[in-house]
């Protein structure tokens, strides 16, 4: 039967938060069953850093061996924001009481945004709740300087290296766009502090941000005047764009070294990518970066991220059948060091790989799947049956990482079909924009294509069960809503129940920054009522399984309680459970452990031939 799901989540799994001048990566791994910071020497070596009671990550201070802890408590995602000395080394790993207080104020949000010598840049949500600004503590005075103030949910800062201006990216008026904006902190006139590089009605992404050397300029990954992303040069002096990187049939995404000399580029080619070095004056390709098994890497989550002195490239490397390893590219070599061997884990247990497919839709689109087959053993009751597994977002992307879900759901006999439904990510601007507003349902009749298109690969569309987890957890339940005929069961994650009472309930500084996608209460109300699964609870017949943190900031636990209530009103199976320790998701595997099965177990009862 392969690896059981108890034993896939037990893997431990590492990640690369940061790397100094010495090769020396500030890493996550998550042996104690929350993602604590360790520190990897060059040669591999593992010193534990952190026993927080929570996940937590960090980056190093420039020129100091000290790392700038981020945590929060029971991820409720109030950041908050510490200092951890490793000269001379204190007795290691540190608990809570342990961390020099940096910035501490657990009523609202601190996160982390940059580190610069002897300062710290954060956002925090402090001054009303609601807007976001951009801090600079000094680390020797204690003294802050507010840089940015004007409002809205700042989401990415890039501080040039003399302070003088600071690159800010807020939403822009269409859904999943950026504003890319320049902040003078020293300006002759008041008014004149903020300067906007793009219009908030352009439709476009802007993000990833990089100043050139002599603060002269920007490179930015953007996909404005195209469908696709690809990485352009911004250069002040005459407000011009230019491209340097781009493709007809990928999107790019660029990383500067902070010498300007070098651009780590990564190709998404449906779900998984491809890493080149590129001259950043010309944009030129200078070698493909060789990674394990077939030169192919899983989205790097944590992205990458260069050395100070722009030798090193920490990466976290991923693929359906690696859980997780901290990679150390030398990039004046080009070569690529595994620091961890997550696989060694696996004891020879072969795990599966996807095959890429392209289902069609009445309306002549087509939509991106990998589908992972069962081999082997497994459950002979449960072959022919088919779990969808639908992401989060809704701008995300299924990317071919090592998944432990699908892995134990395949190990059990299922086949597993994961979509990037109509507003994923990873396939230019069209798509990530045909699900906006009013055109929700659309994405929700993918599912519909999808099932309909399961026989075709030898599934019994009988024993189809829908699996998702945040906005993947709303598409859970508007199939079992809109499309009752056709699913055997689900498994709702932290999804949203209605999306009236969602944008009603979710945190403050959310609530603006996710109507742009979904519409706004004023503006859109009766089509959030009509869009949402709880209004047609009526129609609702498959068995539920509900999962949820009781701290969830994003989707409170009330989305969950209500529509368990309606549905064991009605006399359907709806079984719930509350993690009082977590957010928005599992983070610890203790929990994830005491919920996974449960979950594969109810859905094994409805897509199973047994009697």
């Amino acid at each position: 039967m392969g690896l059981g799901i108890e034993h896939l989540v037990e893997l431990r799994t590492w990640r690369a938060f940061d790397v100094d001048e010495h090769g020396r990566v500030l890493a996550g791994w998550d042996e104690t069953g929350s993602t604590q910071l360790v520190e990897l020497s060059p040669e591999g070596e593992v010193t534990p850093l952190t026993a927080l009671p929570g996940a937590c990550r960090g980056r190093y201070l420039p020129g100091e061996r000290v790392v700038v802890v981020q945590h929060d408590d029971g991820g409720n995602e109030r950041g908050q924001l510490s200092l951890l000395r490793l000269d001379p080394a204190p007795p290691l790993p540190a608990g809570l009481a342990d961390l020099e207080p940096l910035v501490r104020d657990p009523r609202h949000v601190h996160r982390l945004l940059d580190v610069l010598p002897g300062r710290v840049a954060y956002a925090t949500n402090r001054r009303n709740g609601t807007d976001f600004d951009v801090l600079i503590r000094n680390l020797f005075s204690g003294e802050e300087e507010p840089v940015y103030d004007r409002g809205g949910y700042v989401d990415e800062v890039a501080i040039a290296p003399d302070s003088h201006y600071l690159a800010v990216t807020v939403p822009g008026a269409p859904a999943l766009s950026d504003r890319l904006l320049l902040v003078d902190t020293i300006p002759e006139i008041e008014d004149e502090q903020v300067l906007p590089v793009t219009e908030a009605d352009e439709h476009a992404r802007h993000d990833h941000l990089f100043w050139l050397p002599g603060d002269r300029g920007l490179v930015v990954t953007t996909d404005r005047g195209r469908d696709l992303l690809g990485v352009a040069r911004y250069e002040l002096a005459d407000e011009s764009w230019s491209w340097l990187v781009t493709s007809d049939q990928h999107e790019l995404t660029g990383w500067l070294s902070p010498d300007g000399r070098l651009l780590l580029v990564e190709t998404n080619d449906d779900g998984v990518a491809r890493l080149s070095l590129h001259d950043a004056d010309t944009g030129a390709k200078r070698h493909d970066v060789r990674l394990p098994g077939a030169g192919w890497v899983s989205f790097p989550l944590p992205e990458p991220i260069w050395s100070p002195d722009s030798r090193y490239v920490a990466l976290t490397y991923s693929s359906p059948v690696t859980p997780g390893d901290v990679l150390l590219l030398d990039a004046h070599t080009g070569q690529v060091r595994t620091l961890t061997d997550s696989a060694a884990q696996l004891g020879g247990e072969p795990l599966v790989e996807p095959t890429a497919h392209r289902v069609p839709t009445p309306d002549g689109e087509s939509v991106p799947c990998a589908v992972y087959a069962p081999v082997g053993t497994g459950d002979g009751a449960l072959a022919g049956s088919a779990v969808v597994l639908v992401h989060g977002g809704p701008e995300g992307q299924s990317v071919r990482v090592f998944n432990p879900v699908i892995q134990g759901l395949v190990a059990r006999g299922h086949t597993v079909v994961v979509p990037n439904v109509r507003g994923s990510v990873g396939y230019g601007k069209r798509w990530y924009s045909a699900d906006d507003v009013r055109k929700r349902l659309d994405s929700v009749a993918d599912l519909a294509a999808v099932h309909d298109w399961l026989p075709s690969i030898g599934v019994d569309p009988a024993r189809a069960a829908l699996w998702g987890g945040s906005y993947g957890g709303y598409m859970v339940l508007a199939g079992l809503a809109f499309q009752p005929e056709r699913w055997a069961a689900g498994v709702d994650i932290v999804g949203i129940s209605s999306l009236v009472t969602f944008l009603r309930n979710t945190a403050d500084y959310r609530r603006a920054h996710r109507e742009r996608e979904y519409g706004s209460l004023q503006h859109d109300h009766d089509f959030l009522v009509d869009a949402s699964p709880i209004t047609h609870v009526d129609r609702m017949r498959a068995p539920l399984f509900v999962i949820h943190g009781a701290n969830d900031p994003r989707v409170p636990l009330s989305e969950a309680e209500q529509i368990t209530s309606a549905l064991r009103d009605k006399g359907v199976e709806c079984e719930l459970r509350v993690y009082a320790d977590e957010g928005h998701g599992l983070a610890k595997r203790a929990n994830r452990l005491d919920a996974y099965p449960r979950a594969l177990d109810f859905l094994a009862r409805y897509l199973s031939t047994r009697p």
